[in-house]
């Protein structure tokens, strides 16, 4: 990696948006007011100035050229100190990085899109960059879940997205909630979900049934595509933290085809 890549970019922070109670969005725009050109799936380390820096995968279109747009849980100290930052406020960016999903190679495919909580902003990319190009695709059908009604992300959104198939489920019945109950996997059966091409991002042991799922109505292991940008930290492959067998996920990674990881199967779910 070049020297340069280690400094990070100034961002400022355009606007914040609350998703629920551990969750927020934001709205950024490099200081140099050049756009920060991503592919669906990658990642930037974000620097929070005197606390520390994560890798974050990129939440937007790759056709918002004004901002972009990353949503965080708050589950450490520098995302943490993320939620305490407020609009105006300045962070620090390197990247992108990483491979991203392959949306040139499944052109003319039927796709199936499997999430789980936290794990569908990156998803949510790669549905925004197939609606604007909804024409060199084939079906989309996009299984979400999510622990509660209040943990689903982007619903608002949703409602907006044309020529999908769109469902959700939650595992906790809630007395307000109309919609699916149970794992994301039951909605393969219930709605006859079909496609060649899947991609997943989420909780792994939630990845490994949808890949089961994937394969069970007939998805080839080499057009399976998976997320696993929970295990970035340093995100330039010296940590070793995010160490699958001879994979780095931060620099072969985050994504993944399922082919691309039979010799380490096992140890992605753990």
């Amino acid at each position: 990696m070049q020297k340069e890549n280690y400094v990070p970019k100034m961002a400022k922070i355009l606007g914040i948006t609350r998703e629920n109670s551990d969750v927020k969005t934001f709205k950024l725009k490099l200081s140099n007011g050049k756009p920060l050109n991503f592919k669906p799936g990658q990642f930037v380390q974000v620097s929070v100035f005197g606390v520390g820096e994560a890798a974050i995968s990129m939440c937007s279109s790759p056709y918002q050229k004004s901002y972009f747009e990353l949503t965080v849980r708050n589950v450490g100290n520098v995302t943490g100190a993320l939620f305490n930052l407020k609009k105006g406020d300045l962070v620090g960016i390197r990247g992108p990085y990483g491979n991203g999903f392959p949306v040139e190679k499944i052109k003319g495919k039927d796709i199936v899109m499997v999430a789980g909580g936290v794990g569908f902003p990156p998803i949510k990319s790669v549905i925004e960059y197939i609606l604007k190009n909804r024409k060199d695709y084939g079906s989309v059908s996009v299984l979400y879940g999510a622990r509660d009604p209040k943990s689903l992300l982007f619903m608002d959104k949703a409602k907006k997205w044309k020529n999908i198939n769109f469902y959700t489920t939650i595992d906790k019945p809630s007395g307000k909630w109309k919609g699916d109950v149970g794992v994301v996997t039951t909605l393969f059966d219930k709605y006859s979900v079909k496609g060649n091409i899947g991609i997943s991002c989420g909780p792994p042991i939630m990845m490994k049934f949808a890949v089961q799922s994937m394969e069970k109505i007939g998805i080839k292991d080499r057009n399976i595509y998976i997320s696993l940008e929970r295990r970035m930290q340093c995100g330039t492959g010296k940590c070793g933290h995010c160490n699958i067998g001879n994979k780095y996920v931060c620099e072969d990674g985050p994504v993944f085809s399922l082919e691309e990881l039979d010799e380490v199967t096992e140890m992605i779910w753990q």
